[in-house]
């Protein structure tokens, strides 16, 4: 099974072998650019948490994202339709954890904690992908595992203000919730098929992630009412839309393919420092000594862990 798996990622990894240092490399910089849209998508769903109620933003937000791949992916898709039926059940799966219940859990923790914490908490994921890929048999190694070990440390401070004890209110739970509902969403990557196009597989999520959100999305409706249609709404949508969805999700799905879950999950450590960053500047979260010392630690176990060796 490991080595089916084994070569199941290097067909799939294209040009550059998993195995090379410029594949990890490669794999490194996707792992970057998904965490860093993602920092700012925590920013615009906070901003616009009082507006939008969650479940309709999520379902505009992957409506905007279909639209924005479709030219890309739809040819792909259809011409994959075969594959896609064959492996729907795998398909379906990933959508729910990665698409329907991941996004919705993030907008829900958005009404009531800061758009700081979001981003620190989700920075426990990745402790849970370096998990499931020890249990699916992957040898972490002593570096990776020492920088993993470093930067919760340092994420762990910085939700505890500087201690190891954490005051945790309604919207971090929900935000914890997501952190297992993506680890496990990419954790389930590794088990694409290597035919199914990386296009193919995004479209199709995005479809039946919003499929399984349409009932949700009528009953707020009916119950909430609608949003207003403003800059101030439509703005942040478009952001999580195109940006956080669309291009987000295939660089980071390329990331795994190529780098795997755990090595991909010792970068999204950056998280926290990329929103507490944005926190600042357009929300005005504070970011005192405490947060600074503790961004070191994450950067210097990020640093450490994305090795290859």
């Amino acid at each position: 099974m490991a080595v089916t798996d084994r070569a199941r990622t290097v067909s799939h990894a294209g040009p550059l072998s998993t195995g090379t240092p410029g594949a990890a490399g490669f794999g490194v910089l996707l792992a970057l650019l998904a965490t860093v849209v993602w920092s700012g998508s925590f920013v615009a769903t906070r901003g616009m948490a009082d507006s939008v109620p969650p479940v309709q933003a999520v379902f505009w937000r992957w409506i905007i994202a279909l639209l924005a791949v479709a030219p890309f992916a739809a040819r792909q898709a259809w011409e994959q339709r075969a594959l896609i039926r064959r492996h729907l059940r795998f398909v379906a799966l990933a959508s729910l954890f990665g698409v329907t219940l991941y996004n919705t859990l993030v907008h829900q923790a958005g009404l009531t904690t800061s758009a700081s914490n979001m981003g620190m908490i989700m920075a426990a994921s990745p402790v849970i992908m370096a998990l499931y890929a020890r249990l699916g048999g992957e040898r972490l190694g002593a570096r990776r595992t020492a920088g993993m070990l470093l930067a919760a440390l340092g994420v762990l401070l910085l939700v505890g203000d500087g201690s190891i004890g954490l005051d945790l209110g309604a919207g971090d739970l929900w935000m914890f919730a997501a952190a297992l509902s993506f680890a496990t969403y990419s954790a389930l990557l590794r088990r694409k098929p290597a035919e199914l196009g990386g296009l193919a597989f995004l479209i199709t999520t995005f479809v039946l992630g919003a499929l399984m959100l349409a009932p949700a999305y009528a009953v707020s409706v009916h119950v909430q009412g609608g949003f207003a249609v403003t800059a101030g709404t439509v703005g942040p949508l478009l952001y999580v839309g195109v940006f956080s969805s669309a291009v987000a999700f295939f660089a980071w799905n390329k990331a795994v393919s190529v780098i795997g879950a755990a090595r991909a999950g010792v970068v999204y450590y950056l998280q926290p420092v990329c929103v507490a960053g944005l926190g600042l500047l357009l929300l005005g979260e504070p970011t005192g000594p405490v947060q600074l010392l503790c961004m070191a630690l994450i950067l210097g176990g990020v640093g450490l862990g994305s090795a290859r060796r």
